[in-house]
């Protein structure tokens, strides 16, 4: 792990970027000698959508397009009293 002042990041930012990409390694910038950030590389996943991971996680328990309620349930389907 590299450690850089913000001054020397902010001097060579996107040197700095295309070394992160292409080492892998983390680089933590400091202020007054303390971290306050960290760069690291984006891990590339073999999937194409996030979503893709809950494939075969999810059950359907009921009919999932008939309405939940009766017509008649509804106060807009029941008859008007005069």
């Amino acid at each position: 792990m590299k450690n850089l002042n913000a001054t020397d990041f902010k001097a060579g930012c996107l040197a700095l970027l295309d070394e992160v990409a292409r080492t892998g390694e983390v680089i933590t910038i400091t202020k007054r000698g303390k971290p306050v950030a960290q760069v690291v590389p984006i891990r590339h996943s073999s999937r194409r959508y996030p979503q893709n991971g809950l494939r075969g996680t999810v059950q359907t328990l009921g009919d999932i397009v008939s309405p939940a309620l009766e017509p008649r349930a509804w106060e807009a389907e029941r008859p008007r009293r005069r």
